[in-house]
């Protein structure tokens, strides 16, 4: 594997790897370009070419991170993260072994956003932000973006890895803001990602509008009762509620500090319906969360956290899985390189059942039909989730939208509590956060989900 970059991490780390008990250098390279119109205003033109790097070192289970922004600085910096890994290590080092690696992995591009100009951009930009002002004279502004980022990720470790990865974003949002009568706000949201391919953000003119048909429509809602319900969740937001409510759970650097939830979450031990299958699979195709290799040099997998209602899986960096005595599953991510990889998510869903929405439908009398989120929070096992949209449903049919639906619970509970899964899938892009790294490209997915004793709050 010839390349200049390479060869002075390589050199950096063989003349102090015996210092101490790992060490790794990840640099990465990135050209990016963004635009934003806020209401009918460009609000911004980003073009933007960086060189970012971090090292890690662990002595005695202390660890180190140092950031740098240019290779002429790397030997400095490298003495630097060994000399504080020395300072704080007192323990043992405990990382779970794998196998050293060398690649490249390239990225297969279809039409390449660098290509296209900025004024191409800002042209397609401004006319999808046109028509999401035009819509309805009730739309008082809109928010939308696009945005792309080709980044190269080099990676070194001690234990001989050699890893060259290339990775693409590109990524459109669309949003409105409308405004009813009595002062009633309402939001909408669409969003578009593609991992190759710049055409994916062209031709998406009703999928743009539909950012402001649903603010739209959500201005004739009325506020939905209080109460306990039967729920359908939209796929949407099936998959939002996977990752926020369990898959921050499944994290181990979360269970590993926290004895409480080594308790709740043993693995082995049933914890949903036996209908229930929850994935976070790095190895699906063309989504945000997907990569051949995490940022310490794991190959991604797919990973069964939950198969048939019971837990089976959950994920890890090197250090939790070495800690835990379990496998790792290549989950330490890091936003950018001059940031050190947490256990993160990739694309977690939950799997299709074998209910059509029409069959999950029937049996309920009076039941609440949500779909899309609009925020939310956890707080351990316990959530609440506020949903973009809402529909009663009446004698097993769709009836009139409803508005402040927010849906609170015991995520326990609530996998307890599912009465079908729909055979339909969906996945849909995200960013998340934790540890003051955010947004983490991430997909979330799922199919339409039915749950019994659901607490809806309304206004």
């Amino acid at each position: 594997m010839k390349n200049s970059t390479i060869e002075q991490l390589q050199a950096a780390i063989a003349s102090n790897k015996d210092a101490v008990d790992y060490l790794e250098i990840r640099v990465e390279q990135s050209e990016s370009t963004g635009l934003a119109f806020r209401g009918p205003q460009l609000d911004a033109v980003d073009r933007g070419f960086a060189l970012s790097g971090g090292i890690r070192a662990c002595d005695r289970g202390g660890w180190s991170f140092v950031t740098f922004n240019g290779l002429a600085e790397l030997q400095e910096r490298v003495t630097e993260a060994i000399s504080q890994a020395k300072l704080v290590g007192k323990e043992t080092t405990q990382l779970a072994n794998i196998e050293p690696i060398e690649d490249t992995v390239r990225v297969e591009i279809a039409k390449d956003p660098r290509e296209v100009s900025l004024a191409e951009k800002r042209e397609l930009l401004e006319a999808y932000n046109k028509l999401l002002l035009e819509y309805d004279p009730r739309i008082q502004t809109t928010m939308t973006s696009i945005s792309d980022r080709f980044a190269t990720n080099y990676f070194v470790n001690s234990i001989g890895s050699c890893i060259i990865q290339e990775r693409m974003d590109i990524s459109g949002r669309f949003g409105v803001v409308a405004r009813g009568e009595g002062g009633i706000v309402r939001q909408g949201f669409e969003s578009v990602h593609s991992r190759t391919d710049f055409n994916a953000l062209v031709g998406i003119e009703e999928r743009v509008l539909g950012a402001a048909k649903r603010a739209v429509n959500q201005l004739e809602a009325q506020s939905v009762k209080g109460g306990q319900y039967t729920v359908i969740l939209d796929p949407y937001l099936a998959g939002v509620f996977i990752h926020e409510a369990f898959g921050h759970l499944s994290e181990a650097d979360f269970v590993y500090e926290n004895p409480r939830m080594q308790e709740l979450l043993t693995l082995g031990k049933p914890i949903g319906i036996k209908q229930l299958n929850v994935i976070d699979d790095a190895t699906l195709p063309n989504l945000p969360g997907s990569m051949k290799y995490d940022d310490e040099g794991v190959l991604g997998q797919r990973k069964y956290l939950i198969k048939d209602g019971v837990l089976t899986q959950r994920l890890h960096s090197r250090e939790t899985a070495g800690k835990m005595q379990e496998k790792p599953t290549g989950n330490a991510r890091a936003i950018r390189a001059n940031y050190p990889p947490i256990v993160r998510m990739t694309n977690t869903a939950i799997e299709p059942g074998d209910k059509s929405f029409e069959q999950m439908l029937e049996g309920i009398e009076e039941g609440v039909y949500a779909v899309r989120m609009l925020g939310g929070q956890t707080n351990g096992e316990m959530f609440t989730f506020a949903a973009a949209e809402g529909y009663m449903i009446r004698d097993g049919k769709i009836a009139e939208p409803v508005s402040d639906v927010t849906l609170s619970g015991n995520v326990f509970q609530t996998l307890q509590d599912i009465e079908a899964i729909g055979n339909d899938t969906l996945y849909t892009n995200g960013g998340c956060g934790k540890g003051g790294q955010m947004p983490l490209p991430v997909s979330v997915g799922g199919p339409h989900l039915r749950i019994k004793n659901v607490v809806v709050g309304g206004r």
